[in-house]
């Protein structure tokens, strides 16, 4: 049997033969995409490690959220105690006048209550001095020296030379003068002249004007005015002290308001009462102003109950937990906030000593409602007992404060839930910074077997390709003729 050279050559094939994609070849001759290959393995092993830190962590960030979201609720609950939780809280007065024409009243904290007869004889007043006419206008020259004015205890100086001289130039002259304790000067024109009026804008008999020349200077002296020296002015207005009696007991002073006469009451005069009459005074507890801190003590406390409700909430249609459901930090917290508004507070009175007692009751969501008009009732009522139920030593406010004091310090639950938190945190982010390390190590050892792969699989391609060709250039094999 004869074969022919074509059948022999289409027969012979290579001992080896690796694929190989030209494009994704390095240089050398390498047959493996070893930087891709490595990148898919490295990836396929930190994957699902670093899932599970990116899961912790994202629960971890979602609690420390929730912790600083449930805080600064509580924090802002808190300042809503402010105005509730001490008894000096309650001692907030009002003070009112039956003749708000002969006097308004006003009272602070700690006014004695009270009803009180008042009687307004005189206002306080302040001088005012008209000078006599002077020749001609405001321009018109008047002297030139020097003038000592005074108000009450103080004095100043001023001087007139010959370049400003005027009745306008002295009246510009004493109101710009350095040390005026509060003497306003003005110039009317009049029919006959120019008039200089000097004005006191201090109230009480004991601020007089005084106006003397000290150097003997020529034509000022018209211009003084003193005890025994009246003449050169006509008194508009005397210095005058306010006169009025409080349940008969009478008072002066050098102003029209009053802070003195009665404790912790201001009264602003502002005229007489009829003769043989007087105005009553009556100064009483602020219930209005209670009424409103409480309101808005409620108000806090609803808005409180909106900001915690969704931590702690379970959505079984969405199958949706809060935040922080079943976290005792929360429970916790509201339980103790609950047994606080829920609690009987010894105030001395069996009728007043619960919030729902005076128109505080829970709604079926958690929230609270006010009755205005319980509250109403109760501080009309019983104002004292309404102060300990918030205020006293076991009241609502009081407890409140005293709580959220200690949860909200730096060394309470909060804190240690947080530092907790933080410290679950770093620790994570070390565990990822340790997975990057390891990874990057993994990444360097497969590059260094797999490169060496490489080179094998390089050198036995040369191979192949050097033994395809050896088999290519041997002899045929001739058949052997038939006999």
């Amino acid at each position: 049997m004869t074969t022919s050279s074509t059948d022999a050559t289409s027969t012979a094939q290579p001992v080896v033969s690796i694929a190989s994609n030209s494009s994704s070849q390095a240089a050398g001759g390498s047959v493996i995409d070893v930087s891709s290959l490595v990148s898919q393995l490295v990836a396929a092993t930190q994957a699902p490690q670093q899932a599970v830190i990116t899961a912790q962590t994202q629960a971890v960030t979602t609690q420390i959220s929730a912790l600083g979201t449930l805080k600064s609720a509580l924090s802002t609950f808190q300042s809503s105690l402010s105005t509730l939780d001490t008894p000096s809280a309650f001692q907030v007065q009002t003070a009112n006048s039956s003749d708000q024409t002969a006097f308004t009243a006003s009272a602070a904290s700690g006014a004695a209550p009270g009803t009180y007869n008042v009687t307004v004889s005189a206002l306080a007043q302040a001088q005012q001095l008209l000078s006599g006419a002077f020749a001609g206008v405001a321009s018109a020259n008047v002297g030139t020296g020097t003038l000592a004015l005074s108000l009450g205890g103080t004095s100043f100086d001023v001087t007139v030379g010959a370049s400003d001289n005027s009745l306008a130039d002295i009246a510009a002259a004493i109101n710009s003068a350095p040390g005026n304790p509060g003497i306003a000067a003005t110039v009317l024109q009049g029919a006959d002249g120019a008039h200089l009026v000097l004005s006191s804008s201090l109230t009480g008999a004991a601020n007089t004007i005084q106006v003397t020349e000290t150097d003997g200077g020529n034509g000022l002296t018209a211009l003084t005015y003193g005890s025994g020296n009246t003449g050169n002015y006509t008194q508009q207005a005397a210095a005058q002290d306010a006169a009025f009696s409080i349940s008969g007991v009478a008072y002066t002073s050098p102003s029209n308001t009053v802070t003195d006469a009665l404790s912790g009451v201001t009264l602003n005069l502002l005229g007489t009462t009829s003769a043989g009459s007087n105005a009553t005074l009556s100064v009483g507890n602020d219930t209005a102003t209670i009424e409103s801190n409480i309101s808005s003590f409620v108000t806090a406390y609803n808005t409180l109950v909106s900001a915690i409700a969704p931590l702690g909430s379970y959505d079984a249609g969405t199958n949706t937990a809060g935040p922080m459901l079943g976290n005792a930090l929360l429970s916790g917290t509201t339980n103790q906030i609950q047994q606080a508004l829920y609690s009987v507070v010894n105030t001395g009175s069996s009728t007043y000593n619960t919030l729902a007692s005076i128109g505080i009751t829970t709604n079926t969501d958690g929230s609270l409602s006010l009755n205005s008009a319980t509250l109403s009732n109760a501080l009309s009522t019983n104002f004292s007992a309404v102060s300990q139920l918030f205020s006293g030593t076991n009241g609502v406010a009081a407890a409140l404060n005293t709580q959220l004091t200690g949860d909200l310090s730096s060394t309470g639950d909060f804190a240690s839930a947080s530092n907790t938190l933080v410290q679950q945190e770093n620790a994570l982010s070390t565990q990822t910074t340790q997975l990057n390390a390891q990874m990057t190590a993994l990444s360097a050892s497969l590059t260094q077997q797999y490169s060496a792969l490489n080179v094998l699989l390089s050198s036995l391609q040369t191979t192949s390709a050097y033994l395809t060709q050896q088999f290519a250039t041997l002899p045929l094999v001739q058949g052997v003729p038939e006999a």
